[in-house]
């Protein structure tokens, strides 16, 4: 059994992320700003902001895995990524491993590239992919003492798209997973598999990786 941290726990991926872990009997801590207005049962809430670390407390103490499920939309559109700093300084030099979504923008469309985000990428969507692809940049340029992985969702992944928990999901390396009819598309169940069993097996450290159908 880990301890697994969740920040932005009651957000789409996050959610997901709580219940997944906590299914697998895993020790599981949901932060999030407001209090849950339907709490994963078997997890435990914490009200606060990683905007403001010091004041979670003990929230990461012994915990093996830290995951940043959050969004740069609303009020956190341009705080996303001084929460990452924040905390990449908290984590360094402990055994917790760092786990961030990174968004589909970044990831490659072919083996050595370009990146989606280069492709005619929406308007709309490429602040948020440019806060996923900074992130990127943060980690990489991190202290080697910290154990990071980014995880990028399919082109598709949102509560617009639910979809259905099938238990499957292929792991594209850092090249977008599309299907035989070039469809890029992930339910937020089976992303939250991958990325708990990323922290369960530890395939990928200090790197990135894409998954999808």
């Amino acid at each position: 059994m880990a301890r697994i941290v969740v920040i932005g726990g009651t957000g789409y991926a996050g959610r997901h992320i709580v219940q997944e872990a906590v299914n697998r009997g895993h020790e599981v801590i949901s932060v999030s700003r407001s209090k849950p207005e339907n709490p994963v049962d078997g997890a435990l809430a914490v009200q606060g902001s990683v905007l403001d670390i010091e004041a979670l407390g003990d929230v990461f103490d012994g915990a093996d895995a830290v995951v940043s499920a959050l969004s740069p939309r609303g009020d956190m559109a341009e705080s996303v990524l001084g929460a990452l700093r924040g905390l990449i300084a908290k984590l360094s030099g402990t055994p917790t491993r760092l786990g961030v979504i990174g968004g589909a923008g970044g990831s490659l469309v072919a083996p050595g590239g370009p990146r989606l985000f280069d492709q005619g990428f929406p308007e709309e969507y490429k602040h948020e992919a440019q806060v996923g692809i900074d992130s990127l940049a943060l980690l990489e340029e991190s202290d080697a003492a910290l154990d990071w992985f980014l995880v990028h969702p399919a082109e598709v992944f949102g509560p617009w798209a639910e979809g259905e928990r099938t238990g499957h999901y292929r792991d594209g390396g850092d090249v977008l997973v599309r299907d035989d009819d070039g469809k890029s598309f992930i339910s937020g169940a089976d992303f939250a598999i991958a990325m708990v069993d990323e922290i369960e097996q530890g395939n990928h450290h200090r790197e990135r990786f894409t998954v999808g159908y």
